[in-house]
């Protein structure tokens, strides 16, 4: 087993809470990159970066809320400069599918030097369960926009797996993996699975990206909803409706369906009118 913790930037992020219970789950050290940690991490305070790199020969980057965020592809350049400078051996950065700043991000690391894994992640299925769609669908509807647009939506435990994996195991070095689900759905069909697991029906509601922004603003901030508004846009035009084969890759089995990850949540009350 490793003696170096491994770092983890957005340790209390949808991925990075994941990796992290993952990790100490296999007993291997973790120093959480956040800027409530012990040695704290914050992206807009560059004079921390190296404190929380120093000893630390892998990292595991993400970008909250996206790299499409304003100065979001800047730092990372200058977060790979000061890696290689504190003798980081393995990088491994979440990005995002079709989106232009994220291919950015992905370059910014494949020439910086330094030893690298690319973690390439669909539309998140959690983002019904943890983020913006929970309480819509507390109310019967999934609000979204993108019209009959195919995604194949990701189980967040998946990118977990594979993120780990590269981590942990020899063999990922250099790899890109682009991670789906198994299946393409549209909004509706994603809409039928809930309502069947649930017992009670959950309408797709196909709206506009405006009222997209508005219902993201609701629930975060102005600027969050920019981006996520954004990426919408950019992504939801069927550039990305195609399955790949990256968990199957990374991991040596299939990624979990969609209708999987309803159960599981749901078993959990997490769409319990109560909950």
């Amino acid at each position: 087993m490793q003696s170096q913790p491994i770092l983890v930037v957005g340790a209390n992020g949808k991925t990075g809470s994941r990796v992290v219970a993952r990790l100490e789950d296999k007993g291997v050290a973790v120093r959480r990159g956040s800027r409530d940690a012990d040695i704290p991490f914050d992206w807009e305070a560059p004079e921390t970066w190296a404190p929380a790199l120093t000893g630390i020969k892998k990292a595991y980057v993400t970008y909250f809320p996206d790299l499409a965020f304003p100065g979001a592809v800047e730092k990372l350049e200058a977060l790979t400069k000061v890696a290689k400078d504190t003798g980081l051996e393995h990088i491994v950065l979440l990005s995002g599918r079709g989106e232009h700043f994220a291919s950015m991000g992905e370059e910014i690391v494949r020439n910086s030097g330094l030893p690298f894994t690319i973690v390439r992640a669909a539309w998140f299925a959690q983002n019904f369960s943890e983020g913006y769609l929970r309480d819509p669908i507390l109310g019967g509807v999934l609000p979204m926009p993108g019209g009959d647009i195919v995604e194949p939506i990701i189980d967040i435990d998946d990118i977990a797996d594979v993120v780990v994996a590269a981590l942990t195991e020899d063999g990922h070095v250099g790899e890109r993996y682009e991670v789906t689900g198994p299946r393409l759905m549209t909004f509706a069909e994603m809409a039928e699975v809930l309502t069947q697991t649930l017992g009670r029906p959950i309408q797709h509601i196909p709206i506009s990206f405006e009222d997209f922004h508005a219902n993201v603003a609701a629930s975060g901030d102005d600027f969050v909803a920019d981006v996520f508004t954004q990426i919408a846009r950019e992504t939801l035009d069927g550039r990305n409706a195609y399955v790949t084969d990256g968990v199957e890759r990374a991991l040596g089995r299939k990624p979990r369906d969609f209708a999987q990850f309803a159960e599981a949540v749901a078993s959990r009350g997490v769409w319990d009118s109560a909950a």
